[in-house]
């Protein structure tokens, strides 16, 4: 499996011709979905949702997503399937299972909105603005380092709950450059610390999982 970052909060995963792309929010490069035979969306919050993108999207285009963007995408010509915590379905020669059911808790004023994460063929693990914990082994995370609802603290609690093999830097486009050089030394000192591969990659690389 081959996985692409792209702007922000959206993920490419390749395998066998099939293309997966997770969360293409309006941070992210109109070019994640060319070719994407399925969407999978955390939540509605438009970093991770943007409804104009997916109208223009093929009418086949299978997004999984919570009820809240199914109606979001009412209007939107794709076909929509609704999961919640503790579903599991395949597309698009993916597995995925569901986990979590809601958003961490932003700004005081702003409502609690459905979140649920996605753990693709028992390998990847995409908890969307949540720190959920899976309760199963997690090869692989893609682990948010920057939001309002995040603290640097929390954040490396998350990792050394999970505790992956490999941990890649995700919802980092609020950094500004010199904000990336300290979030590159706090992922290093953590992959030091678990002896793990733990690191950003830059929007349009790829990592390869065996």
């Amino acid at each position: 499996m081959r996985l692409i970052k792209y702007g922000h909060a959206c993920w490419r995963l390749e395998k066998d011709g099939k293309v997966l792309v997770i969360d293409p929010g309006v941070f992210s490069e109109v070019e994640a979905l060319d070719g994407a035979d399925a969407v999978l969306i955390t939540h509605q919050h438009a970093d991770h949702l943007d409804p104009e993108r997916l109208r223009s999207a093929p009418a086949d285009l299978e997004v999984w997503t919570c009820e809240a963007v199914a109606g979001d995408l009412a209007e939107v010509p794709v076909k929509v399937q609704t999961v919640r915590h503790g579903d599991a379905f395949e597309v698009a020669g993916f597995g995925v299972r569901t986990f979590g059911e809601w958003h961490a808790a932003n700004h005081p004023d702003m409502p609690v909105v459905e979140n649920v994460g996605f753990m693709i063929d028992d390998q990847v693990f995409y908890p969307g603005d949540a720190l959920t914990v899976p309760e199963v082994e997690v090869p692989t995370l893609l682990v948010p380092t920057t939001a309002p609802w995040l603290r640097l603290p929390a954040m490396v609690e998350y990792l050394r709950t999970i505790r992956p093999a490999r941990a890649y830097s995700t919802h980092d486009a609020l950094y500004s450059e010199v904000g990336l050089g300290l979030l590159d030394t706090w992922l290093k000192l953590e992959a030091d610390k678990q002896g793990a591969d733990i690191r950003r990659v830059p929007v349009g690389e790829s990592v390869e999982l065996a």
